[in-house]
Formats: C-alpha cells, structure tokens, sequence
C-alpha cells in the first residue's frame, strides 16, 4: 500500500439507525493534494465526512489514516492524529471571543504557551481580519468572518489533512476567492492535505486535484478534475451546461 496515502476509506457502508446512506465507498486522500466531493443535497456528503471525522460509526467497511485503521477510533484520538475538521455551519461558540474559539481547536495538543502562540500568529497571518477581531465575540463576526474562524480553530490542531464541510455556503465570492487562495496555499507551503465537500460545484472544481462524485449514497465517477470539469453529465448535471 503506497506510503502516499493519508486517508482511505473501503468498502464503507454508512447511515443512521435503519436508514442507509452511503454504499461501498471507495475514496482516498494523498498527500499534498486537494480532493473534492461533489453531489446534489442529500447524496451523503456530509455523511461521509461525519464517519471520516468519526461523528458517526460505520454500518461496515473500513476507516484508515496514515495507513491504521481508525474505524472505532473516537473522535478526539482523530484529532490526535492529524485530522482537523471544519463543519458545515462552522459551529463557533458564539459567546466566545474570536481568540478562544482559535484555541479551541489546540485543547488536545500536549505543547508549551510560546508554540501555541506561535501557531496563533500563523493563524492570523492566514485569516488577516481575525487579527483585529481576537477579542470580539465569534457570534458579531460576518459569515466570512465566521469561516475563517471555522478555519483557524481547525488550523490550530496542526492536522496534516484539513476536512472542509461547505467552503463557500452563504458567502460572496470575493470571500470565496480569498478562501480559496488560502487553502491552496495550505497545501502549496505548509503540505497540507485538504478534502473538501462543497455545494458550488465550479469552485470544488476549480481548487481540488482530484474529485469523486456522490449520487445516492454511492461514488459513481472518480477522476482528475480537469477531466471531471469536462464531462458531459457533470456539466449538464452541476454546472448547468448542455
């Protein structure tokens, strides 16, 4: 199995109760690269990323990371690990300042005050806005705002793979854009890995290396971006050309 590999999931059967979601997911995450999940609402996206994360436990299948099998390993041990996670709906703690939603995401990390600080100020050069809000309440922040914050607190968990539920949801494109820049510097300087479910199909497309296409719980078309970009299903289907 190639030491490339960060994430993979096999044959992972998924629900809630006695509803199924996902069936026989095949997915993987290198190293160094962005990977997108795109599909309509309600395709299982998002229980995808729930099961990755470890919110919910798989009907069957499997869970690896870094070449372990992680498929019973609870939520913060993932954290441990490398995995960092930035929810759909950010889920701040709105009562908070900015700043005590960043160290939020380091709670778990066994490290000294002068490197959590650190990793702060790298925050802030990413997110430069979050800056001059530290001390305000997550909950006065914009949307924007409130994304990078989503963000930075994931960030702060020093993961090597950086889940994304909804980039862009809610928010103007000239915040998408800066967004995007971000992350694609994430991967490009720090070699962070990124997995990304995003609802606008272009700008998954635009930022990923690779894609997978959910469609009723199931992967139906795997493939380099640019060639995703260029099928006639995913235009006519996502991207509103026929």
């Amino acid at each position: 199995m190639s030491n490339d590999y960060l994430l993979q999931t096999i044959d992972l059967n998924a629900g809630y109760g006695a509803i199924q979601v996902l069936w026989d997911i095949n997915l993987d995450v290198r190293r160094k690269e962005i990977v997108c999940v795109i599909g309509a609402n309600g395709a299982g996206k998002s229980t995808l990323l729930k099961n990755i994360v470890g919110m919910v436990s798989p009907f069957k299948g499997q869970i690896k990371y870094l070449n372990q099998d992680i498929t019973k390993l609870p939520s913060p041990e993932r954290i441990k690990m490398g995995i960092g996670f930035a929810p759909e709906g950010r889920h701040l703690f709105y009562g908070l300042t900015v700043e005590d939603n960043l160290l939020m995401g380091a709670f778990q990390r066994k490290t000294d005050h002068k490197t959590i600080k650190e990793d702060l100020d790298f925050v802030y050069t990413l997110f430069k806005p979050l800056r001059g809000y530290r001390k305000k309440y997550a909950g006065n922040l914009s949307g924007g705002e409130q994304q990078m914050c989503a963000l930075g607190r994931a960030l702060m968990s020093k993961p090597t793979l950086l889940i994304i539920d909804e980039l862009s949801l809610g928010l103007a494109p000239v915040i998408v854009d800066d967004l995007i820049e971000t992350i694609v510097t994430l991967r490009d300087e720090q070699g962070i890995s990124i997995l990304l479910v995003e609802q606008d199909v272009q700008v998954a497309l635009d930022i990923a290396d690779r894609g997978y296409v959910v469609e009723a719980g199931s992967i139906v078309m795997h493939d380099r971006t640019e060639k995703l970009a260029k099928n006639k299903h995913i235009k006519a289907a996502y991207l509103g050309v026929v």
